[in-house]
This record gives structure tokens, C-alpha cells and sequence, in this order.
């Protein structure tokens, strides 16, 4: 776009009273859009310069050719803003720029200053300070990391001994059993060993098994583990292999007596926690 176009559509948006923010809100546009074509850095398609002459009340040609065009003097559209005199204000309680930033919103509090450093208390209790004495992070109790005099970074053993099991988990977690099921699956069945192909499906079981022992141990719940389908394994096992589908079945009469122990591991194990 020319500079001549990008200055009517300038002179007819101030000629009808509307800033970048209301003309932009008007045809379904950014601001920073109107502020492009009002610089000639873009141009606006054709839909767009029809609903402009259609704000504006001119013509199309008249839009484009700058027959009629108002004279308006251009001004930077970032101008400082002065105070309007018939408009009372009141002071932003949230936000206050004395010795610092200061941010307040009721829940949350934001402090930085040089004096006393960044300060950040969440409405969750928890706290972090970065200062001269160095960086503090609160977890709402008591302190979780901070660096000592010497620039060392001191974290809770606790806090490190859980991302440590974490990062174990993951890789544990990375192991293709799906893959190891399905190369067992043919495996076994091509073999004839063991009731072959009429044995050889519960392979796939071995995936959900895994998986949940992982989940068990790392996350010390025994809940978590799939109980019910190693005891489906063990009937099927037990029926094909040694023709005991008569005392196979025993092993579902374990599984309530499974959850009622785990159940006391849990109770335990959390007071313990605490």
C-alpha cells in the first residue's frame, strides 16, 4: 500500500472519532493490523476496505482516491495519554511502583526491589526469595532448596530422593514389553511347547503385569499392581499345563485377601509420612 492510501484511511478513522483499538473491534480485525495499514507496512483485501468505507460512510473510490478526504494531522498513535480533568481516579491497590514493583492481587504477592531483593508468596503457602543472601524456595512448611554461602545449591534429600525414583520409573517404563509379549507370543505358539498357540495369548498379559509392578513399586502402593490378571495367568497356567482347572480357581479367592493387606500397607506406610 502507498503512503497516500495509508494516510486517508489515517485522516477518515480520526475524522470519525475512533481509535486503532475501536476500528480494530469494528471490522474484526487486530489493532496492530489497523496500525500496519495505517503506516502503508500491509494492506488491508478487499473485504476489509469495503467494510471501512462502509464505517467511514464515503465510497470505495472515494476511500482509495481521496476525493472529499478529511484533513487530519498525523500523530504518533503512541502519544503519551494525559489525564482526562471531568474523570475521577482512584488508586490501583494491586500494583504500586514505590522503591520497586510491587504486585498484590489479593491471593498472590509479587515484591522486587532492590533493597529486598524478588520476593513471591502464592496463595498455596508457598514462597520463593532471591537475594544477597542468596535463593530460598518455602514450600509453604518448610524450606525445600536455598544456597549457602558459598554459592551451593542445598535441596531436601527427601525432594531428591523422590526425582531420583522418578527418573528410574521412566526408563523402567521405557523397556518394549509390548514387544517382548508379542516375539514370546510366536515364539511359544510356533514351539508347540506347553499347549502352544492355546496357551501362548496370555504373552500379552505379561504387558499390563509389567507395567503396574513399575507403577507399585516406584510409587510404593501395591494396589497399583494388577493382581486380578496375574491370577488369570495362574488358572490358565494351571488348567492347560497340569489339568487343575478344578483347584486353579482358588487363586481369585486370594485377590479380596490381596487388597485387604495392601490396604494395611497403605494405612501404615502413611503414617509413617506423617
Amino acid at each position: 500500500m502507498n503512503i497516500e492510501i495509508a494516510n486517508r484511511l489515517l485522516q477518515y478513522r480520526k475524522s470519525s472519532g475512533l481509535s486503532q483499538e475501536e476500528l480494530a473491534e469494528k471490522i474484526g480485525v487486530s489493532r496492530q493490523a489497523v496500525s500496519k495499514w495505517e503506516r502503508a507496512e500491509a494492506s488491508p483485501d478487499t473485504d476489509n476496505l469495503i467494510i471501512l468505507a462502509k464505517v467511514y460512510g464515503v465510497s470505495l473510490d472515494e476511500l482509495l482516491q481521496g476525493e472529499g478526504a478529511p484533513e487530519v494531522n498525523r500523530k504518533e498513535e503512541s502519544e503519551k495519554v494525559t489525564p482526562d480533568e471531568n474523570t475521577t481516579y482512584v488508586e490501583d491497590k494491586r500494583v504500586s511502583f514505590k522503591n520497586g514493583i510491587h504486585v498484590h492481587d489479593g491471593k498472590d504477592k509479587v515484591d522486587i526491589s532492590f533493597k529486598e531483593g524478588i520476593n513471591v508468596d502464592a496463595k498455596d503457602g508457598s514462597k520463593v526469595h532471591v537475594g544477597m543472601d542468596g535463593i530460598h524456595v518455602h514450600d509453604g512448611e518448610k524450606v525445600r532448596a536455598y544456597t549457602d554461602e558459598n554459592g551451593n545449591v542445598m535441596v531436601d534429600e527427601e525432594l531428591e530422593k523422590k526425582k531420583h525414583l522418578h527418573e528410574q520409573e521412566k526408563i523402567a517404563k521405557r523397556i518394549p514389553v509390548w514387544a517382548i509379549s508379542l516375539i514370546l507370543f510366536f515364539v511359544w505358539g510356533y514351539s508347540g511347547m506347553f499347549c502352544g498357540w492355546s496357551l501362548s495369548w496370555i504373552s500379552f498379559l505379561l504387558i499390563p503385569i509389567y507395567y503396574t509392578f513399575v507403577d507399585a513399586v516406584y510409587k510404593r502402593n501395591p494396589t497399583h499392581f494388577a493382581y486380578p490378571v496375574l491370577c488369570v495367568v495362574f488358572q490358565m497356567i494351571t488348567g492347560f499345563v497340569f489339568d487343575g482347572w478344578t483347584w486353579g480357581w482358588i487363586a481369585y479367592l486370594t485377590i479380596p485377601i490381596y487388597y485387604c493387606i495392601t490396604a494395611l500397607f497403605n494405612k501404615k506406610d502413611k503414617k509413617v509420612g506423617d
